[in-house]
């Protein structure tokens, strides 16, 4: 709430004719305090009090005066106590998508970088997310056909000197590599695998504060606040949370569907069922938040990838 607190002590004012420079300051001190009257500015106001000179007033000439008044404003920039919680969330979107029902999009690109809207690529999608979110640790994990994918990253977001937020940020490609370990000359053999590949790099100082990652999908179309996501996952201390849409039965069988209890555990996962299995999937869905006509309708709980 703004709050307000008013200056109760007045300052002497000689009384001597009004100079050039005095009307100036008080048709300035005027105008000021009727424009914060106007925009409804708590504690702006004229005051009636006949009590004393005005500045710049003549002798023996009784006038209204302004009564100075100081303002607190509600601040713009949230308390760092708030910024200190996006500080600890890293993002990783996944890059590597083949795209093969899109083809012949595809043929020389990644689904990622298919444009969409113009100058833009399907990975601006939870990458602006993520920015709008306030989450400026980003990693893309790219594999298949990425050359168009990098290209557009490197010049949409600066890699030379990367993003810059509070001094910490950064957006970095981590490309699919070959490595001399066990099983190091494969390449990435799924998005769980890519992740795991790259665990060593969460355990850098260089992102020592992060204590939530969001695993991200880069050829998705939607709007999301993720740091309410992130919220909901620490307030309910899971290991991990999943974010989901209900689903009908004709696209169900295109992503990986969950069984929940009530209090929204998940107890059952299967990817991309069908037949027997798919039916198996089915729940109740006004747990969702769905009427029962809604929940009659999409009766399947699909992962967001």
């Amino acid at each position: 709430m703004q709050s307000t607190v008013q200056c109760k002590a007045r300052a002497a004012c000689a009384t001597r004719p009004r100079s050039s420079g005095a009307a100036r300051a008080h048709n300035q001190a005027s105008a000021l305090a009727r424009h914060g009257a106007e925009m409804g500015f708590l504690g702006s106001k004229l005051s009636s009090s006949r009590s004393g000179p005005r500045l710049g007033s003549r002798p023996g000439r009784r006038q209204r005066g302004v009564k100075p008044v100081a303002v607190i404003e509600r601040p713009t920039v949230e308390p760092e106590s708030l910024k200190a919680s996006t500080r600890s969330v890293l993002a990783i979107i996944l890059g590597g998508g083949a795209g093969t029902r899109l083809y012949p999009l595809t043929k020389q690109r990644a689904k990622p970088a298919v444009p969409i809207g113009g100058a833009y690529r399907l990975i601006d999608v939870p990458m602006s997310n993520c920015i709008n979110s306030g989450i400026s640790k980003i990693y893309i994990l790219t594999q298949f056909n990425s050359t168009s994918l990098n290209r557009h990253l490197t010049r949409a977001y600066n890699f030379g000197n990367g993003i810059r937020f509070g001094g910490d940020g950064f957006v970095e490609i981590l490309a699919a590599t070959q490595t001399p370990t066990p099983g190091g000359k494969d390449w990435f053999q799924g998005t769980a695998d890519a992740v795991r590949r790259y665990a060593w790099l969460l355990e850098s100082v260089r992102i020592r504060q992060v204590e939530d990652i969001v695993i991200l999908s880069g050829d998705h179309l939607y709007r999301m606040d993720y740091m309410k996501f992130v919220q909901k996952h620490r307030e309910t201390n899971a290991d991990i949370t999943v974010a989901a849409i209900p689903c009908d039965e004709n696209r169900a069988s295109d992503f990986g569907l969950m069984k929940i209890d009530a209090t929204g555990r998940i107890n059952d996962f299967a990817e991309k069922p069908k037949g027997a299995a798919l039916e198996d999937m089915r729940v109740d869905t006004t747990i969702l938040g769905l009427s029962p006509g809604e929940a009659k309708e999409k009766p399947y709980i699909a992962s967001m990838g």
